[in-house]
Protein backbone atom coordinates (compact mmCIF):
# COMPACT_ATOMS: atom_id res chain seq x y z
CA UNK A 1 0.00 0.00 0.00
CA UNK A 2 1.22 3.47 -1.09
CA UNK A 3 0.30 6.49 1.27
CA UNK A 4 1.24 10.24 0.28
CA UNK A 5 1.13 10.86 4.38
CA UNK A 6 3.48 8.06 5.48
CA UNK A 7 6.54 7.58 3.44
CA UNK A 8 8.35 4.57 5.28
CA UNK A 9 11.23 4.47 3.12
CA UNK A 10 11.97 7.97 3.87
CA UNK A 11 11.82 7.67 7.77
CA UNK A 12 14.79 4.49 7.46
CA UNK A 13 16.86 6.47 5.14
CA UNK A 14 16.46 9.33 7.36
CA UNK A 15 17.64 7.30 10.49
CA UNK A 16 20.52 5.47 8.66
CA UNK A 17 21.88 8.94 7.33
CA UNK A 18 21.44 10.36 11.20
CA UNK A 19 23.82 7.63 12.25
CA UNK A 20 26.18 7.76 9.88
CA UNK A 21 26.20 11.45 10.39
CA UNK A 22 26.77 10.87 14.00
CA UNK A 23 29.53 8.17 13.07
CA UNK A 24 31.16 10.70 11.07
CA UNK A 25 31.18 13.54 13.87
CA UNK A 26 32.45 11.01 16.14
CA UNK A 27 35.21 10.08 14.25
CA UNK A 28 36.06 13.84 12.87
CA UNK A 29 36.28 14.33 16.44
CA UNK A 30 38.81 12.07 16.83
CA UNK A 31 40.81 13.14 14.23
CA UNK A 32 40.81 16.52 15.38
CA UNK A 33 41.12 16.17 18.93
CA UNK A 34 44.20 13.07 18.55
CA UNK A 35 41.51 11.21 21.33
CA UNK A 36 39.42 8.46 21.46
CA UNK A 37 38.11 9.15 24.93
CA UNK A 38 37.69 13.11 25.02
CA UNK A 39 35.05 13.42 27.64
CA UNK A 40 33.14 11.59 30.56
CA UNK A 41 30.12 10.84 27.99
CA UNK A 42 32.77 8.87 25.44
CA UNK A 43 33.76 6.02 27.98
CA UNK A 44 32.61 7.36 31.44
CA UNK A 45 34.85 4.64 33.18
CA UNK A 46 38.24 4.74 30.84
CA UNK A 47 37.99 8.73 31.26
CA UNK A 48 37.96 8.46 34.80
CA UNK A 49 41.12 5.99 35.28
CA UNK A 50 42.87 7.95 32.49
CA UNK A 51 42.65 11.22 34.57
CA UNK A 52 43.84 9.79 37.66
CA UNK A 53 46.68 8.19 35.68
CA UNK A 54 46.81 12.09 34.77
CA UNK A 55 46.92 13.09 38.02
CA UNK A 56 49.77 10.98 39.16
CA UNK A 57 52.03 12.08 36.40
CA UNK A 58 51.52 15.61 37.27
CA UNK A 59 52.98 14.35 40.59
CA UNK A 60 55.54 12.33 39.58
CA UNK A 61 56.61 15.10 37.15
CA UNK A 62 56.80 17.66 40.59
CA UNK A 63 58.94 14.82 42.59
CA UNK A 64 61.24 14.38 39.55
CA UNK A 65 61.87 18.54 39.79
CA UNK A 66 61.94 17.76 43.95
CA UNK A 67 64.76 14.80 43.46
CA UNK A 68 66.79 17.43 41.05
CA UNK A 69 66.67 20.19 43.82
CA UNK A 70 67.67 17.43 46.36
CA UNK A 71 70.33 15.77 44.09
CA UNK A 72 71.97 19.43 43.69
CA UNK A 73 72.13 20.59 47.36
CA UNK A 74 73.60 16.71 48.38
CA UNK A 75 75.90 16.99 45.62
CA UNK A 76 77.55 20.02 47.29
CA UNK A 77 77.27 19.34 50.27
CA UNK A 78 78.77 16.11 49.60
CA UNK A 79 81.69 18.19 47.69
CA UNK A 80 81.93 20.31 50.87
CA UNK A 81 82.69 16.91 52.83
CA UNK A 82 85.12 15.40 50.37
CA UNK A 83 87.23 18.64 50.29
CA UNK A 84 86.86 18.56 53.89
CA UNK A 85 88.53 15.30 54.22
CA UNK A 86 91.56 16.15 51.62
CA UNK A 87 92.00 19.48 54.18
CA UNK A 88 91.73 17.48 57.60
CA UNK A 89 94.46 14.51 55.60
CA UNK A 90 96.59 17.93 55.20
CA UNK A 91 96.27 18.47 58.64
CA UNK A 92 97.48 14.74 60.02
CA UNK A 93 100.10 15.78 57.84
CA UNK A 94 101.65 18.56 59.93
CA UNK A 95 100.55 17.29 63.10
CA UNK A 96 103.08 14.44 62.20
CA UNK A 97 105.41 16.95 61.11
CA UNK A 98 105.25 18.31 64.41
CA UNK A 99 106.36 15.42 66.02
CA UNK A 100 110.11 16.27 65.23
CA UNK A 101 112.04 18.05 68.03
CA UNK A 102 114.02 19.76 65.47
CA UNK A 103 111.23 21.48 63.39
CA UNK A 104 109.30 25.06 64.22
CA UNK A 105 106.28 24.18 65.59
CA UNK A 106 105.03 27.33 65.43
CA UNK A 107 104.56 27.74 61.69
CA UNK A 108 103.36 24.35 61.81
CA UNK A 109 100.58 25.34 63.95
CA UNK A 110 100.00 28.53 62.23
CA UNK A 111 99.48 26.34 58.88
CA UNK A 112 96.71 24.71 60.93
CA UNK A 113 95.19 27.41 62.00
CA UNK A 114 94.85 28.46 58.06
CA UNK A 115 93.91 24.63 57.35
CA UNK A 116 91.16 25.19 60.19
CA UNK A 117 89.69 28.45 58.47
CA UNK A 118 89.81 27.10 55.42
CA UNK A 119 87.30 24.62 56.63
CA UNK A 120 85.37 27.08 58.07
CA UNK A 121 84.64 28.99 55.49
CA UNK A 122 83.78 25.46 53.14
CA UNK A 123 81.24 25.09 55.53
CA UNK A 124 79.59 28.11 55.74
CA UNK A 125 79.60 28.14 51.38
CA UNK A 126 78.52 24.56 50.72
CA UNK A 127 74.92 25.42 50.50
CA UNK A 128 72.54 25.13 47.81
CA UNK A 129 69.56 27.61 47.91
CA UNK A 130 70.07 28.36 51.05
CA UNK A 131 70.43 24.84 52.61
CA UNK A 132 73.47 24.04 53.97
CA UNK A 133 73.74 20.10 55.02
CA UNK A 134 77.00 20.63 56.75
CA UNK A 135 76.69 23.29 59.55
CA UNK A 136 73.15 21.54 61.11
CA UNK A 137 72.80 18.22 63.12
CA UNK A 138 69.35 16.38 62.10
CA UNK A 139 67.96 15.73 58.94
CA UNK A 140 66.48 16.65 55.36
CA UNK A 141 63.70 14.82 54.09
CA UNK A 142 63.89 14.80 50.29
CA UNK A 143 59.92 13.52 48.72
CA UNK A 144 60.62 10.68 46.08
CA UNK A 145 57.78 9.09 45.53
CA UNK A 146 53.97 8.97 45.80
CA UNK A 147 52.41 5.71 46.29
CA UNK A 148 48.75 4.35 45.57
CA UNK A 149 47.02 1.55 47.01
CA UNK A 150 44.25 -0.35 46.01
CA UNK A 151 41.81 1.76 47.66
CA UNK A 152 42.83 5.28 45.99
CA UNK A 153 44.31 6.84 49.11
CA UNK A 154 47.83 8.48 48.17
CA UNK A 155 51.19 8.28 50.28
CA UNK A 156 53.76 10.23 50.19
CA UNK A 157 57.48 8.99 50.46
CA UNK A 158 60.74 10.55 51.58
CA UNK A 159 64.65 9.75 51.30
CA UNK A 160 65.83 10.76 54.65
CA UNK A 161 69.55 12.59 54.22
CA UNK A 162 71.28 12.92 57.62
CA UNK A 163 72.76 15.89 58.13
CA UNK A 164 76.15 16.60 60.48
CA UNK A 165 77.49 20.09 61.40
CA UNK A 166 81.24 19.68 60.28
CA UNK A 167 81.83 23.54 61.64
CA UNK A 168 84.76 24.38 63.75
CA UNK A 169 82.04 26.26 65.92
CA UNK A 170 81.59 25.83 69.90
CA UNK A 171 78.02 25.13 71.10
CA UNK A 172 75.57 28.34 70.96
CA UNK A 173 73.35 28.63 74.02
CA UNK A 174 70.97 31.15 75.22
CA UNK A 175 72.45 33.09 77.72
CA UNK A 176 70.04 34.13 79.11
CA UNK A 177 67.55 31.31 78.42
CA UNK A 178 66.06 29.21 81.36
CA UNK A 179 68.79 26.91 83.45
CA UNK A 180 68.00 24.07 85.34
CA UNK A 181 70.14 21.57 86.26
CA UNK A 182 68.56 18.52 86.63
CA UNK A 183 65.79 19.81 83.96
CA UNK A 184 65.65 16.18 82.38
CA UNK A 185 66.90 13.99 85.31
CA UNK A 186 67.37 12.59 88.90
CA UNK A 187 70.86 14.36 90.35
CA UNK A 188 72.94 11.07 91.15
CA UNK A 189 76.03 10.96 93.91
CA UNK A 190 78.79 9.00 92.63
CA UNK A 191 80.85 8.44 95.82
CA UNK A 192 84.98 7.81 95.70
CA UNK A 193 85.76 5.13 92.58
CA UNK A 194 82.19 3.44 91.84
CA UNK A 195 80.11 3.45 88.94
CA UNK A 196 76.54 5.27 89.06
CA UNK A 197 73.42 5.48 86.13
CA UNK A 198 72.25 9.14 85.94
CA UNK A 199 68.37 8.20 84.23
CA UNK A 200 66.65 10.47 81.92
CA UNK A 201 63.56 11.43 82.67
CA UNK A 202 62.30 14.25 81.03
CA UNK A 203 60.74 14.93 77.92
CA UNK A 204 62.60 16.06 74.65
CA UNK A 205 61.36 19.08 73.65
CA UNK A 206 63.11 20.50 69.96
CA UNK A 207 65.25 23.26 70.28
CA UNK A 208 66.15 22.62 74.12
CA UNK A 209 69.75 21.96 74.94
CA UNK A 210 70.23 18.89 77.23
CA UNK A 211 73.54 19.55 79.36
CA UNK A 212 75.46 16.63 81.39
CA UNK A 213 76.18 18.44 84.41
CA UNK A 214 79.22 16.94 87.27
CA UNK A 215 80.53 18.80 90.23
CA UNK A 216 83.47 17.80 91.52
CA UNK A 217 84.57 17.78 95.33
CA UNK A 218 87.82 16.62 96.52
CA UNK A 219 91.04 18.15 97.39
CA UNK A 220 93.97 18.93 94.90
CA UNK A 221 95.90 15.63 95.87
CA UNK A 222 93.68 13.46 93.44
CA UNK A 223 92.09 13.91 90.23
CA UNK A 224 89.59 16.07 91.46
CA UNK A 225 91.65 19.19 91.56
CA UNK A 226 90.90 19.01 87.22
CA UNK A 227 87.36 18.72 88.07
CA UNK A 228 86.86 21.15 90.86
CA UNK A 229 86.19 24.06 88.27
CA UNK A 230 82.93 22.57 86.68
CA UNK A 231 80.61 23.74 88.46
CA UNK A 232 76.82 23.17 88.88
CA UNK A 233 76.21 25.37 85.97
CA UNK A 234 77.95 23.14 83.64
CA UNK A 235 76.72 25.33 80.16
CA UNK A 236 78.77 27.60 81.51
CA UNK A 237 82.23 25.43 81.91
CA UNK A 238 81.23 22.09 79.67
CA UNK A 239 79.89 24.39 77.18
CA UNK A 240 80.54 22.06 74.17
CA UNK A 241 78.93 18.57 75.96
CA UNK A 242 75.57 20.40 75.67
CA UNK A 243 73.43 18.89 72.98
CA UNK A 244 70.36 20.83 71.26
CA UNK A 245 67.51 18.48 70.55
CA UNK A 246 65.91 17.81 67.28
CA UNK A 247 62.84 16.89 66.21
CA UNK A 248 63.41 13.68 65.70
CA UNK A 249 66.04 13.01 68.69
CA UNK A 250 64.76 10.64 71.83
CA UNK A 251 66.12 10.28 75.13
CA UNK A 252 68.36 7.37 73.84
CA UNK A 253 69.76 9.56 71.65
CA UNK A 254 70.16 12.37 73.43
CA UNK A 255 72.03 10.50 76.06
CA UNK A 256 74.29 8.74 73.27
CA UNK A 257 74.90 12.37 72.20
CA UNK A 258 76.02 13.66 75.72
CA UNK A 259 78.68 10.77 75.91
CA UNK A 260 79.86 11.32 72.60
CA UNK A 261 80.71 15.02 73.55
CA UNK A 262 81.56 14.55 76.89
CA UNK A 263 84.22 12.41 75.60
CA UNK A 264 85.12 14.93 72.81
CA UNK A 265 85.27 17.73 75.26
CA UNK A 266 87.55 15.44 77.52
CA UNK A 267 90.01 14.78 74.39
CA UNK A 268 89.85 18.34 73.75
CA UNK A 269 91.01 19.49 77.05
CA UNK A 270 93.73 17.37 76.88
CA UNK A 271 94.72 17.99 73.22
CA UNK A 272 94.83 21.83 74.62
CA UNK A 273 97.25 21.05 78.03
CA UNK A 274 94.23 21.62 80.16
CA UNK A 275 93.89 17.97 81.54
CA UNK A 276 96.79 15.24 81.68
CA UNK A 277 94.67 12.01 80.32
CA UNK A 278 95.15 10.18 83.88
CA UNK A 279 92.85 12.84 84.96
CA UNK A 280 90.73 12.69 81.94
CA UNK A 281 90.29 9.01 81.98
CA UNK A 282 89.55 9.61 85.99
CA UNK A 283 85.87 10.25 84.82
CA UNK A 284 84.33 7.82 82.28
CA UNK A 285 80.83 8.28 80.49
CA UNK A 286 78.72 5.99 78.79
CA UNK A 287 75.47 5.78 77.52
CA UNK A 288 72.55 3.11 78.06
CA UNK A 289 69.19 2.57 77.18
CA UNK A 290 67.97 5.09 79.66
CA UNK A 291 70.49 7.75 80.29
CA UNK A 292 74.14 7.48 80.92
CA UNK A 293 76.05 5.21 83.25
CA UNK A 294 78.77 7.82 85.19
CA UNK A 295 82.43 5.77 86.48
CA UNK A 296 84.99 7.56 88.42
CA UNK A 297 88.61 5.92 88.83
CA UNK A 298 91.49 6.95 90.79
CA UNK A 299 89.98 9.54 93.22
CA UNK A 300 91.22 9.54 96.91
CA UNK A 301 88.71 8.41 99.63
CA UNK A 302 86.02 11.29 100.14
CA UNK A 303 86.25 12.38 96.64
CA UNK A 304 82.61 12.59 94.69
CA UNK A 305 81.06 13.51 91.61
CA UNK A 306 77.50 15.07 91.38
CA UNK A 307 76.06 14.41 88.37
CA UNK A 308 72.72 15.06 86.22
CA UNK A 309 71.29 15.60 82.64
CA UNK A 310 70.33 19.54 82.58
CA UNK A 311 68.42 21.73 80.67
CA UNK A 312 68.45 24.95 79.24
CA UNK A 313 65.64 26.44 77.37
CA UNK A 314 66.40 29.89 75.07
CA UNK A 315 64.31 32.91 76.50
CA UNK A 316 65.77 34.95 73.49
CA UNK A 317 63.29 36.33 70.64
CA UNK A 318 64.63 34.76 68.00
CA UNK A 319 67.41 32.63 69.01
CA UNK A 320 68.39 29.52 67.61
CA UNK A 321 70.29 27.08 70.17
CA UNK A 322 73.11 25.34 68.21
CA UNK A 323 75.01 22.17 69.16
CA UNK A 324 79.09 22.64 68.64
CA UNK A 325 80.86 21.53 65.29
CA UNK A 326 81.94 18.33 64.35
CA UNK A 327 84.97 19.49 64.11
CA UNK A 328 85.26 21.74 66.89
CA UNK A 329 88.00 20.11 68.91
CA UNK A 330 90.11 21.42 65.76
CA UNK A 331 90.11 24.89 67.16
CA UNK A 332 92.12 23.00 70.47
CA UNK A 333 95.07 21.64 68.87
CA UNK A 334 98.10 23.12 69.87
CA UNK A 335 101.41 21.47 68.37
CA UNK A 336 103.42 24.02 69.51
CA UNK A 337 104.75 22.11 72.71
CA UNK A 338 105.68 17.79 72.58
CA UNK A 339 102.51 17.44 74.59
CA UNK A 340 99.73 19.08 72.17
CA UNK A 341 101.40 17.31 69.54
CA UNK A 342 101.22 14.13 70.85
CA UNK A 343 97.34 14.59 71.69
CA UNK A 344 96.97 16.15 68.96
CA UNK A 345 97.88 13.32 65.98
CA UNK A 346 94.90 10.83 68.70
CA UNK A 347 92.85 13.46 68.47
CA UNK A 348 93.26 14.27 64.34
CA UNK A 349 92.53 10.60 63.65
CA UNK A 350 88.73 11.13 65.13
CA UNK A 351 88.25 14.08 63.50
CA UNK A 352 89.56 12.76 59.95
CA UNK A 353 87.03 9.42 60.51
CA UNK A 354 83.61 12.17 61.24
CA UNK A 355 84.70 13.77 57.86
CA UNK A 356 85.28 10.16 56.13
CA UNK A 357 81.63 8.98 57.93
CA UNK A 358 79.79 12.05 56.64
CA UNK A 359 81.13 12.31 53.19
CA UNK A 360 80.20 8.41 52.57
CA UNK A 361 76.56 8.81 53.95
CA UNK A 362 75.98 11.99 51.83
CA UNK A 363 77.52 9.74 48.70
CA UNK A 364 75.15 6.58 49.96
CA UNK A 365 72.20 9.07 49.62
CA UNK A 366 73.29 11.08 46.47
CA UNK A 367 73.48 7.85 44.91
CA UNK A 368 69.69 7.05 46.11
CA UNK A 369 68.31 10.00 45.07
CA UNK A 370 69.87 9.78 41.53
CA UNK A 371 68.79 5.93 41.46
CA UNK A 372 65.12 7.05 42.35
CA UNK A 373 65.34 10.04 39.91
CA UNK A 374 65.63 7.54 37.14
CA UNK A 375 63.04 5.46 38.31
CA UNK A 376 60.58 8.41 38.19
CA UNK A 377 61.49 9.27 34.44
CA UNK A 378 60.92 5.97 33.38
CA UNK A 379 57.91 5.36 35.65
CA UNK A 380 56.31 8.85 34.59
CA UNK A 381 57.04 7.62 30.56
CA UNK A 382 55.25 4.28 30.97
CA UNK A 383 52.19 6.19 32.76
CA UNK A 384 51.98 8.59 30.04
CA UNK A 385 52.35 5.66 27.45
CA UNK A 386 49.72 4.10 29.53
CA UNK A 387 47.23 6.98 29.30
CA UNK A 388 47.68 7.12 25.70
CA UNK A 389 46.95 3.65 24.67
CA UNK A 390 43.33 4.35 26.92
CA UNK A 391 42.67 7.53 24.84
CA UNK A 392 44.59 8.35 22.18
CA UNK A 393 42.80 7.91 19.12
CA UNK A 394 44.17 4.80 16.35
CA UNK A 395 44.67 7.22 13.75
CA UNK A 396 44.91 4.69 10.61
CA UNK A 397 42.00 3.42 11.69
CA UNK A 398 39.99 6.92 12.26
CA UNK A 399 41.29 8.00 8.76
CA UNK A 400 39.83 3.89 6.93
CA UNK A 401 36.48 4.55 8.94
CA UNK A 402 36.25 8.80 7.33
CA UNK A 403 36.85 6.98 4.04
CA UNK A 404 34.38 4.25 4.95
CA UNK A 405 31.36 6.75 6.51
CA UNK A 406 32.13 9.68 3.73
CA UNK A 407 31.12 7.26 0.88
CA UNK A 408 28.27 6.00 3.48
CA UNK A 409 27.12 9.73 3.70
CA UNK A 410 26.32 10.47 0.22
CA UNK A 411 24.94 7.02 -0.50
CA UNK A 412 22.75 7.75 2.54
CA UNK A 413 21.72 11.00 1.17
CA UNK A 414 20.80 9.36 -2.45
CA UNK A 415 18.55 6.87 -0.60
CA UNK A 416 16.85 9.49 1.02
CA UNK A 417 16.72 11.23 -1.94
CA UNK A 418 15.32 8.15 -4.15
CA UNK A 419 12.65 7.57 -1.36
CA UNK A 420 11.87 11.33 -0.97
CA UNK A 421 10.70 10.34 -4.42
CA UNK A 422 8.93 7.51 -4.10
CA UNK A 423 5.05 9.57 -3.54
CA UNK A 424 5.44 11.81 -6.41
CA UNK A 425 4.63 8.34 -8.72
CA UNK A 426 1.15 7.98 -6.99
CA UNK A 427 0.59 10.81 -8.79
CA UNK A 428 0.37 8.31 -12.57
CA UNK A 429 -2.43 7.36 -11.06
CA UNK A 430 -4.74 9.87 -11.33
CA UNK A 431 -3.93 10.80 -14.96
Amino acid sequence: MSSILTNNSAMVALQTLKSINMNLGKVQSEISTGKTVESAKDNAAVWAISKVMSSDVKGFEAISDSLSLGSATVGVALNGAEAITDLLTEVKGKIVNSQESNVDRSKIQTDIVALTKQITSIVGAAQFNGLNLLNKDGSVAILSSLDRDSAGSVTANDITIGTVNLGTNDVSLDAAGTYTAAGASAVATITSNATTAVAFTGTVTEGVAYTLNITGVGTAADPAASWDEITSAGQTSMANTAYVASATDTAATISAKLAENFNSWKAAEVAAGNMSQADSDAVAVTATATGLSIATTGFATGFSVVASIGTNVATTAGFEQKNAGALNALTDIDVSTSEGANAALDLIEGLIQTSINTAAALGSGSKQIQTQSDFVGKLTDLLTSGIGTLVDADMEAASAKLQALQTQQQLGVQALSIANQAPQTILSLFR
